[in-house]
């Protein structure tokens, strides 16, 4: 396992069980919920490296239709 992420997302309002399916379906997601709270979908995404993260969210995930924000939180060993 190279880099591990979570990815928050904001969605249209009534979009997020739309979104969480369809990030479902990307290479690279490891899960994706429904949550309530600021954020509505949570993803965890695996990726061999911060560049290969860096494409899948920017030339996939946020390339979904309903989302309006995201926010990747990569994961650190401290």
């Amino acid at each position: 396992m190279g880099v591990r992420a979570f990815i928050l997302i904001e969605t249209e309002v009534g979009m997020a069980d739309a979104v969480s399916m369809a990030v479902r379906e990307i290479s690279g997601v490891v899960s994706a919920d429904d949550v309530t709270g600021p954020y509505d979908v949570i993803v965890q995404a695996e990726a061999a490296t911060v560049h290969d993260l860096g494409k899948l969210v920017v030339s996939k995930v946020q390339l979904i239709e309903g989302i309006t924000k995201t926010l990747t939180c990569p994961v650190i060993s401290l």
